[in-house]
């Protein structure tokens, strides 16, 4: 997925269940650091070919530079001749005399190839010679687009370096974002998104420098472009841009006029690339902003988010529309309370696409659906009864002892939801007896324990929880000895001394209820 993973912690009158409650509050702020990690880990080489491989040229023709690239030459002599070349530059924008203005696109145009190629650019060399002044230079008003496109061009494949090389791109983004405005011809604009997306990809600190520049109206702008690629590379870089971990930059983005309406079109009209960065888009707005949680869900999103899962077969895509399907269902109960009623196409349409995931050979498809299946089992009866009839539970069973670690606990969260009921007032919840029991039988216990035995808190409690409802729920006092026969008593005695106050309660409360000193006594 991304450098891993964001979601704002929905209110506590929206925790649906309690296998699920203890944790329901952490499983939302686990996606808000989940986007925020995403941001980094995210298609990282994916992203870097992207910011390096740009073909096209102002009218949108096919470079007619791409097929003489240097690509076999020494590094040695490719900074040699990088220096050469920003010294020739330096040149060029002293001299004032006839032809200067293409003498500078031509030296820029050599600039940009030698940026654009190789696995190791040598942007070192570059800035070394001192490149970025002379481009900040080359971005004044009043120039030529084919200039201005040129030195954007080589500051967004600087930016595509190191840390180090990002930042010191500095002193030109006042100009980049001047250039993102409606004065602006498009591919000059486009290439000058892309430039600050890369910058915004880089952390927080560089972030709050665009926001505080005022990059955020004029990328959502370009967002709402007729021109495919165009609205592609501003969905991408206003993705970089929100991604947290301060929700101010989400919060208003949702607020700017046509925003909405946007994302709607682009979802309902895109192609897959425009419509994956898109979705993006709504990964950080529905981890980091209740407000625009709450008008995403009310809109026809969701409706094109699950026909889209339904529909597609792009991993690229799935894993965020899988991610933004997760955020809004765990943060808005308006999701599963009126949109996700049971009998509505809508809800058999997103159980068949989550059922889809679950049997991908993708692990991260796995994990996504697995986690929106866990809050959608944590709503209603019907929500519980309509996952436990369908074939994702058979899956989710096998998951739970076989699957990698991550995805196990997912499982094993959809799981527990399904045994228990709906709390009433303050009552302690009911269980699903049913359920239960056909869990058990299928095998389900040794897996709750061997979370209890992981390193994991939240997993060893969600197992704790489960034990409670095997013990608590199994008919004719079975439960407890069936936990004493898998050795769950051990299981729960690690926790007897353990540094976690809750872990250790926990535990040592379900050890004395239930295997106290009557236990065994007929």
């Amino acid at each position: 997925m991304a450098d891993e993973e964001a979601a704002l912690s929905p209110p506590l009158s929206h925790r649906r269940d309690p296998i699920k409650s203890s944790v329901h509050n952490t499983a939302a702020h686990r996606r808000r650091q989940q986007a925020i990690a995403v941001g980094k880990e995210r298609r990282e080489s994916l992203i870097r070919a992207k910011r390096l491989c740009r073909d096209t040229v102002i009218d949108g023709s096919e470079s007619p530079f791409e097929g003489d690239m240097i690509i076999d030459e020494e590094k040695e002599a490719l900074d040699s001749k990088t220096s050469q070349t920003v010294l020739e530059l330096k040149s060029a924008i002293a001299f004032q005399g006839k032809g200067a203005t293409q003498k500078k696109v031509e030296i820029l145009r050599v600039l940009r190839r030698l940026l654009s190629q190789s696995e190791v650019p040598p942007i070192e060399a570059a800035l070394q010679a001192g490149a970025v002044p002379l481009l900040v230079q080359c971005l004044s008003f009043g120039s030529s687009d084919e200039q201005l496109l040129e030195a954007a061009w080589c500051l967004t494949n600087i930016a595509a370096g190191e840390p180090e090389h990002t930042k010191s791109l500095l002193p030109s983004l006042p100009m980049l974002i001047a250039h993102l405005g409606e004065k602006s011809s498009t591919p000059v604009a486009e290439q000058c998104a892309w430039a600050v997306g890369n910058v915004a990809g880089e952390g927080e600190e560089l972030r709050n420098i665009l926001l505080a520049q005022g990059a955020l109206f004029p990328l959502a702008r370009l967002m709402m472009s007729n021109k495919g690629s165009t609205s592609r590379t501003s969905s991408w870089a206003l993705s970089n841009l929100i991604k947290g971990p301060d929700p101010k930059a989400a919060n208003e983005l949702i607020r700017v006029d046509g925003l909405l309406d946007a994302i709607v079109w682009h979802l309902k009209k895109a192609d897959d690339e425009l419509a994956t960065e898109v979705a993006w888009v709504i990964v950080y707005l529905s981890a980091l902003s209740e407000k625009a949680t709450s008008l995403l869900v009310k809109s026809d999103v969701v409706r094109l988010l699950v026909g889209r899962l339904v529909a597609s077969e792009s991993l690229q895509m799935l894993i965020p529309v899988l991610r933004s399907l997760g955020n809004l269902v765990a943060s808005d109960s308006y999701m599963i309370d009126v949109v996700l009623i049971v009998g509505h196409t809508i809800t058999d349409e997103l159980l068949s696409g989550l059922i889809k995931c679950l049997k991908s050979e993708h692990r991260v498809l796995k994990k996504e659906a697995s986690w929106v299946l866990s809050n959608i089992a944590a709503g209603s009866l019907e929500h519980k009864r309509l996952i436990y009839s369908s074939e994702a539970t058979p899956l989710l069973i096998n998951f739970l002892s076989s699957a990698p670690f991550d995805i196990r606990k997912e499982a094993a969260f959809t799981l527990g939801n399904l045994c228990v009921a709906p709390p009433k007032n303050n009552e302690q919840p009911g269980i699903i007896v049913v359920h239960l029991v056909s869990l058990i039988d299928s095998g389900c216990l040794p897996g709750f324990l061997n979370l209890i035995r992981s390193a994991d808190i939240e997993s060893a409690r969600l197992g704790l929880q489960f034990l409670e409802l095997v013990m608590r729920g199994l008919p004719n006092g079975e439960g407890p000895k069936l936990v004493e026969r898998e050795d769950g008593i051990e299981a729960m005695e690690r926790f007897q001394f353990h540094e976690n106050e809750e872990m250790r309660n926990m535990a040592n409360t379900l050890v004395d209820k239930y295997f106290g000193e009557d236990y065994g006594l007929e």
